[in-house]
């Protein structure tokens, strides 16, 4: 049988806790086993695949909950497996989107919350409406082909992310320098899409390594050993864990330097605040002895001196302290030339 000779799209549909995003079924015969995808599914939909493949039930109300950690569950004719990729819009709530994947001699079932664009691409290559040749590559041999093509457009995805989070590293460094600028939002909100990236890279590691391991199970006699193929993948996840942790060290350098030049341009208006108040002291002094109501030498209707000398006086008792403090101030270094 040829690859997509049966469709069937449901879409349109809401899904039930998320009412503007779509709900899709479809399902892609291949030579030897189908392909089941199933995009925000209700329970019934997933109960009739599971029923339809024998699937373990407790296994189903693991795919139906959008945040269940990752695993893998094994059994004799088939196994289960969660994995989370980072969700697909940047500024989406979500902390990652969530795959589901159940995998047979037979089939290959996918149940993913939203639209993982790498996925969706993947299943219209499948379809043979974009890349015939791909399609019948992947459908023509066993599921374990097409599950490691589904993790490796994946983690290339995420290998794309962690690039792109370099990138944002050099517009931040550009940042922290910038006196003109504040960094501060922009190092933490980039420090949080490192912590997630590395919460859902670390356990996918791992879990790669035993999908290969399950997945050779099922290949097909005289198939090609997918071990291979599975540690590049494992590879490419390295690097990203590789160019996380770098990330992660310089944006604790970014943070540290922004925080140490905060400070010292604070420290700096604080000084030139504290200097300008320390100058005004002997003003603020004479004009408080001359604003209590006594009689002072040079006050208005009293006292040896005109009001013009007064006022004169006045003026050189407040600027010669105010001078010589200035000087000292200077000889000390606390005003810069």
């Amino acid at each position: 049988m040829k690859p997509g000779i049966t469709k069937r799209l449901l879409a349109g549909r809401k899904h039930h806790s998320e009412p503007s995003v779509a709900r899709r079924t479809e399902v892609i015969e291949g030579d030897r086993f189908s392909w089941t995808d199933m995009q925000n599914p209700d329970r019934r939909d997933v109960e009739e695949m599971a029923a339809r493949h024998g699937l373990n039930e407790l296994n189903v109300e693991d795919c139906l909950t959008k945040f269940e950690l990752p695993k893998l569950d094994g059994y004799g004719d088939h196994f289960f497996v969660i994995l989370h990729f980072p969700p697909l819009a940047s500024k989406s709530s979500q902390r990652y989107s969530q795959l589901s994947v159940f995998m047979g001699a037979g089939f290959l079932v996918t149940i993913h919350q939203g639209d993982l664009r790498p996925l969706v691409e993947l299943i219209s290559a499948c379809r043979g409406s974009a890349d015939p040749e791909r399609g019948r590559r992947l459908m023509g041999g066993s599921p374990a082909v097409l599950l490691h093509e589904i993790i490796d457009v994946l983690v290339d995805d995420l290998l794309h992310t962690s690039r792109r989070i370099i990138a944002n590293l050099d517009d931040i460094e550009d940042g922290v320098f910038d006196e003109s600028k504040s960094s501060a939002r922009s190092i933490s909100i980039l420090r949080r899409e490192i912590n997630m990236l590395r919460r859902i890279v670390n356990p996918l590691k791992r879990l790669v390594v035993e999908m290969g391991q399950r997945a050779q199970e099922f290949s097909g006699s005289g198939e090609k050993d997918l071990g291979p193929y599975f540690d590049d993948v494992i590879d490419h996840i390295d690097k990203v864990i590789e160019s996380l942790e770098e990330s992660r060290e310089t944006m604790e350098i970014y943070k540290d330097t922004d925080f140490m030049l905060s400070t010292e341009k604070t420290n700096k208006v604080l000084a030139a605040l504290t200097i300008i108040f320390t100058l005004a002291i002997p003003s603020t002094v004479i004009g408080t002895f001359y604003g209590m109501n006594v009689s002072l030498p040079g006050a208005s209707g009293g006292g040896p001196l005109g009001e013009h000398q007064a006022f004169v006086a006045i003026l050189l008792a407040s600027a010669v302290p105010a001078g010589v403090m200035f000087a000292f101030f200077r000889r000390m270094g606390w005003i810069g030339r």
